[in-house]
């Protein structure tokens, strides 16, 4: 044999015998880790949650009782998305959305919204968004307390002329150079109570997603 062409053979097995070495330590590692990640985002995740709804309304298990719902037009999703039910001693408390307000200044900006069973609102978060550092993203809970308005309002307790901003005669208030994201976050607010008190009562009777099931 060529002298040449066994030292490429031989060169061309061992990067081969390392690939697959180095695709088994990782695939390995992987499988190692997988349930340590998935317990940190699941962690994480209720953490949020708990942000937006306060522990004293719920004594079940969040994140095992929760379903899917698909691409909804008042919810702003163009994807699954899960709705998370909260009980105090069995019965119905509220449910935690995951709402998107399409029309931020930067872009999407998803949000957690939590609605009690009488229909005013928990709590609210934002979970990502893109706006400005320093002007619209004073809706980030961890920026400032802007977030917290929402809190104990409803579709009854403010007409529905007036869930705007101040700015366009509405009651919520906003940050003078940042009134695009304000709105935004308004609106969703506004449509995912809407959507609940359409589907509010019935969402608790429908069965829990499996925790096994892949997320979409």
């Amino acid at each position: 044999m060529n002298p040449a062409l066994g030292n490429a053979l031989r060169s061309g097995f061992l990067l081969f015998a390392f690939a697959v070495l180095g695709s088994g330590i990782l695939a390995y590692t992987f499988h190692l880790t997988r349930a340590t990640i998935a317990a940190s985002e699941e962690r994480e995740k209720l953490a949020l949650i708990t942000q937006a709804l306060p522990p004293q309304w719920f004594d079940n298990d969040l994140l095992a009782d929760a379903i899917e719902l698909p691409p909804t037009e008042e919810l702003g999703t163009t994807e699954p998305s899960l709705v998370y039910r909260a009980r105090l001693k069995g019965a119905p408390s509220a449910l935690v959305f995951e709402a998107v307000a399409p029309d931020g200044y930067g872009g999407r900006i998803r949000l957690l919204v939590a609605v009690k069973v009488n229909g005013e609102v928990a709590g609210v978060r934002v979970v990502t968004h893109n706006e400005t550092p320093g002007l619209g993203d004073y809706i980030d809970a961890a920026r400032s307390d802007w977030i917290r308005v929402f809190e104990g309002t409803s579709l009854t307790g403010i007409p529905p002329m007036q869930w705007k901003v101040q700015k366009d005669g509405g009651v919520f208030p906003y940050r003078a150079g940042a009134t695009i994201t304000p709105r935004a976050v308004v609106k969703a607010v506004q449509r995912t109570l809407s959507f609940y008190q359409k589907e509010g009562v019935a969402l608790f009777n429908r069965p829990a997603r499996s925790t096994k099931e892949p997320r979409r």
